[in-house]
């Protein structure tokens, strides 16, 4: 039976699994689902659609569920999914999804959300991502894996921030942050590549001489984004990485970070 402090306030409508811990003064709404072994701290608040996976930890003041900080959002029933084994600090704030961006705000597994950080309506976080204190996503925000978010990193909204990107502390993202890289600077401009980040996963030595190579090409070379694509083209196989590279940026709506 889920274990609830008499002061926490759990609403009937609310589904908790059987080893569910809510802590003293947390609020669970109607409509809220915890799964197994989910940890709700002191004062924190969950409401809407909000559904929580397995091993989650939700630290004292965190706001999950909140409304949209968007002036067309009128009560619409909208989501939140949160994934498996995140750990949710203090103060962070989660909103809901919006009916115009989609419905739903989506966080993967194994994030480290630390203090105050905000997710704003709409956003799409992977998994084993790292976003440090202070930090603010606004709405449908892209996040890929293993991306690190430096304190007081601010991202505008409908940006991307590729897998493994190291954004330096107090980084202002206005463009699409390139897989891979490292980004600093108030508008953020690529430094190099993150090959701290890509070691930490243990990407070979021969992949990450590719990269290096991709990265020049693309970015350091002078040539237009297309003229690179070609090039770059022949040596994409059996590199995953060059790959993915590519298509990111060939997607890229808002232009990226150089």
């Amino acid at each position: 039976m889920a274990e609830i402090h008499p002061t926490a306030v759990v609403d009937p409508a609310a589904e908790l699994a059987s080893d569910v811990r809510v802590e003293a003064f947390a609020v669970v709404g109607a409509g809220v689902e915890l799964g197994q072994g989910v940890v709700v701290g002191p004062h924190a608040v969950l409401s809407g659609r909000t559904r929580v996976g397995s091993g989650t930890r939700i630290s004292s003041h965190a706001c999950l569920g909140c409304a949209p900080q968007h002036r067309e959002h009128v009560g619409e029933t909208t989501r939140l999914e949160i994934g498996c084994e995140n750990e949710i600090r203090e103060h962070v704030t989660i909103s809901l999804g919006t009916v115009g961006g989609g419905g739903c705000t989506f966080i993967g597994d194994h994030n480290l959300f630390m203090n105050a950080s905000h997710v704003g309506h709409d956003c799409r976080i992977g998994s084993n991502c790292e976003i440090a204190s202070f930090s603010g996503l606004a709405g449908h925000v892209v996040v890929e894996d293993f991306a690190v978010l430096g304190a007081y990193t601010g991202i505008h909204q409908h940006c991307r921030v590729g897998e493994n990107v190291m954004a330096a502390s107090g980084a202002k993202l206005s463009l699409d942050a390139p897989p891979f890289t490292l980004v600093a600077g108030d508008r953020a401009r690529l430094v190099g590549l993150n090959d701290i980040g890509l070691r930490r996963r243990g990407v070979s030595g021969d992949r990450q001489l590719a990269l290096k190579r991709a990265f020049r090409t693309i970015f350091r070379s002078g040539l237009r984004l297309e003229e690179a694509t070609r090039q770059l083209t022949p040596d994409c196989a059996g590199h995953p990485e060059i790959e993915h590279l590519l298509g990111f940026l060939q997607k890229s709506e808002r232009g990226f970070c150089r």
